[in-house]
Parts: structure tokens; sequence; C-alpha cells
């Protein structure tokens, strides 16, 4: 279960006090501002749902309604700690709520038709999540949701357009869709095996060339990329190339020109990353290597920010993502991961993986010197 809040770091803290002006601000703060207890103890309720801790969490948010019985930010943060919960009653009931106070909340809507999917009752859930595509027609999730739904109630075509309307506001959701089983209706269709080529098209913009690398970004299996990538190649919408890898030869996959140029590949895309040409061999072993000295020295130093940037160093295929996923593949799947925990749980994490990350940076480093000195060699 991905969690939706994340703590800060505990790093930086200078000071263990408040000076003494600052601590009248607070006091007067707290005396001034009658939402004061509310917004402590809905943050305290956050940093519990992101320790996992959910029914801690849902008494602190219980709690916070006391003072505000009609935040609507506080009743939906109880409700999703009590969906999560398997609550699935009390969870309706704080959604309705919410609704009983603005019925055009699209999040609302959206987390009670969640409810009923869990609970199997599809055509309940499709009937919310329509209510919620109606508070606000651009909610690329609502649009996926209910794809899902009608999937699962076998309405085929119906679900098929909903897909497409939802990868028309978010391309992520094509993504998604590759290994979501609530799909399994859908994916004989013709028009979702062109879903595919649109993860592909994607894949390859970001930065992705080869084969190996694309089937790991987009979760596809080999053979469904492989002829995503003959129709793209047929369609002229990427071209074919090669490089050479050792004594051998393999293909790299970009995009057509004038796609290029449509698409944005020198822009930054919907993924914030942007292309650009990749270094030589030898350079790019050096700017791991370069990039090693730096995680290193984060990880020594306990801090989380900085640990979270290096990382990005050894994911993003527009610096040494590609190299990692061709060489490195096991150690930067675990890197990725490192990534998204130490967003969700922060220097505790990082403490306690300390010696793990290190050990397996060691272990890079040791394989890229030896790399480095065969190719000046």
């Amino acid at each position: 279960m991905k969690k939706p809040f994340q703590r800060k770091s505990k790093g930086n803290e200078t000071k263990s006090k408040a000076e003494p002006k600052e601590q009248e601000k607070i006091e007067e703060t707290s005396l001034v501002d009658s939402d004061y207890n509310r917004k402590k103890l809905f943050k305290k309720g956050v940093n519990l749902m992101a320790d996992e801790k959910l029914e801690e969490a849902a008494v602190v948010f219980e709690q916070a309604l006391r003072i505000d019985p009609n935040n609507v930010e506080t009743l939906m943060k109880l409700g999703y700690a009590r969906f999560h919960l398997d609550e699935h009653g009390e969870a309706l009931k704080i959604y309705d709520r919410i609704l009983d106070i603005d019925v055009t909340n699209p999040e609302a809507w959206n987390l009670k038709a969640l409810v009923h999917y869990e609970q199997k009752n599809y055509a309940k859930a499709l009937d919310a999540v329509e209510k919620a595509i109606e508070s606000d027609p651009t909610y690329g999730m609502a649009w996926y949701n209910k794809a899902c739904y009608l999937s699962l109630l076998n309405q085929v075509p119906e679900s098929l357009e909903a897909l497409k309307r939802s990868i028309e506001i978010d391309v992520k959701n094509a993504r998604k869709s590759v290994r979501d089983k609530d799909f399994a209706n859908v994916r004989i269709e013709e028009g979702y095996k062109r879903i595919n080529e649109v993860v592909i098209l994607e894949s390859v913009r970001q930065g992705y060339h080869t084969l190996g690398a694309i089937v790991w970004t987009t979760f596809l299996d080999k053979a469904d990329a492989e002829n995503a990538i003959n129709k793209l190649l047929e369609k002229g919408l990427i071209v074919q190339n090669e490089k050479r890898d050792g004594l051998s030869k393999i293909p790299i996959y970009d995009l057509a020109p004038d796609v290029a140029e449509k698409m944005g590949k020198e822009k930054k895309g919907l993924f914030g990353i942007t292309r650009k040409r990749l270094p030589t061999p030898l350079k790019n072993l050096k700017e791991l290597s370069h990039a090693i000295q730096s995680v290193k020295e984060a990880i020594e130093e306990e801090d989380v920010e900085k640990t979270e940037k290096v990382f990005e160093e050894f994911i993003d295929p527009t610096k040494s993502g590609e190299q990692m996923i061709e060489q490195f593949f096991e150690e930067h799947r675990e890197i990725r991961l490192w990534k998204i925990r130490l967003k969700d749980k922060g220097q505790d994490y990082l403490i306690e993986n300390k010696d793990k990350m290190l050990n397996l940076f060691d272990n890079i480093e040791v394989t890229i010197t030896k790399k480095m000195r065969t190719q000046i060699s």
C-alpha cells in the first residue's frame, strides 16, 4: 500500500528550544488562532498515518473533529484511515458526512467509490465515481477508476473510452494500466494494445532507448513491448539504430524527428525529465564514480534530503539511470525502493539501513573501477 502522507526529515534541527520572542509568538498563536489545536492534532494524525499507525491516527483525527466537527480536511483523513483498517461501513459514513457539507466534493465521491469497489459492489462504485467526474471532469484518477469498474462489469468499449480519457489527462495512467488486473477483460481489445504504444513512446521520450530498459520502466511483458515497438516503427513514430556493446551490437530506439519536435523531446516532459545526449562510456563511468562518492558522503552524514537528491543520479535516465539498468539491474531497483522509503520514513529509515546502503555502493564502485581501468587500457 502506498502511503499518501510523508514525514519531514529530522535533519538540520539546530535549536532544542525556541528563543524567548519565538516562544511568545507560539503562545500567542495558540491563543489567537482557535484552530491551532486542531491543526496540531491533524499534523500528528498525518505523521501517525505515515508510520502506518492507522488506529492511533484515527483516534487523533476524532479528537481534532471534537474541535471542528465539519472540517472536511480532517474528515477526509479519518475516512481514509477507516478505509485502510477495513472499517468500510464507518468510512462510508464519514464520506457521506463530507458530501452533506459539500455534495460536489470529487475526492469524497471517488473515495466512496473505492469503498464500494473493495466490497465488490462495482455498480455502486461506478455510480459514485461518475458523480466525482461530474464534479470535476478533469479528475484523471476518477476516470481511471471508472475504467476499472466498467471493465469489471464487462462493459468493455465504455471501459476503454474511460481509460483513454484518463490517459489524455495524465499519461502516467497508461503505464499504471499495464499491470492492473482490473483490465483483464479489456486487454484483448485492439484499442487497448494501442495504449501499449503510448507507454512505449513516453518511455523512449524519457530517455530509455533499449528494449531491456523499456521493459523495466514500463512493466510491459517483453513480447508486448516488442510488438508495440514494431507497430511504432511501422507508423514511423520511432526509429531504430544500433550501439556497440562490447563485441556485439544492440538495437536502440528514439523518437522520429518530427515526433520529437511535437512531443518536446528537448523540453521537460510530463515526468519533469529532460532528454540529453548520452555521454561516452568512459565519461559515464566517471560520472557514476563521482555520484557514488557523493551518495556515500550523504549517507554517512545521515542527510536524508541530500541522499534522496543523489539517488536521482542513479535513477534518472538522462544521468546514469539507463547505464544502471544495463549494468547494475538489481542495484538500480534497490536504489529506487530506498528513495521511496526515504520519502515515507525519513531519517530513521536511513539510519537503520545505512550499512546496507554503503555496502551496495562499495560493491558498485569496485566494479566501476575495474571497468574504468579496462577502458583506459
